[in-house]
């Protein structure tokens, strides 16, 4: 039986449009954080309810206000991985595969591949390699997450 990380690997591949990690019983914040403590608390605290409103945004149908909310937060701490992970997502929504693909990768950097925002990077940015007949990096960006 496949753990339920290896689950949520396979509803991303064979559901791309749900958010990643939709798993019945998975629960990635317990297995998997990303260290922020390297960051000062307030600006943490700032750019995690930017990311907040933005997904509320989002979500609401509203991706040029979340987007602006991403960048907001990318602004304020652009050494963390997050944000980029989280605007990559709406940039998708919006048809810029380009422009998501250049925040992945900027998000896989900045995260060392460590941490949740590494794996939810790497699968989208496995997504974004299928979906453009490139197998291969799917393939290893799909692997390299699935280690995680």
């Amino acid at each position: 039986m496949a753990s339920l990380n290896d689950q949520a690997v396979l509803q991303a591949i064979f559901n791309p449009n749900a958010p990643f990690g939709d798993v019945a019983g998975l629960n990635l914040k317990a297995e998997q954080t990303d260290d922020d403590s390297r960051f000062e608390p307030q600006l943490v605290a700032q750019v995690k309810a930017l990311e907040v409103e933005g997904v509320s945004l989002a979500e609401a149908g509203n991706v040029d206000r979340a987007l602006e909310s991403f960048t907001r937060a990318v602004g304020i701490l652009p050494e963390r991985a997050s944000g980029y992970n989280n605007r990559a997502q709406v940039l998708r929504l919006k048809g810029d595969t380009a422009g998501a693909l250049k925040d992945l990768d900027k998000a896989v950097e900045l995260s060392g591949e460590r941490g949740l925002s590494a794996a939810q990077a790497l699968v989208q940015r496995a997504l974004l390699h299928r979906l453009a007949g490139r197998e291969p990096e799917a393939e290893s960006d799909f692997r390299r997450a699935a280690e995680l």
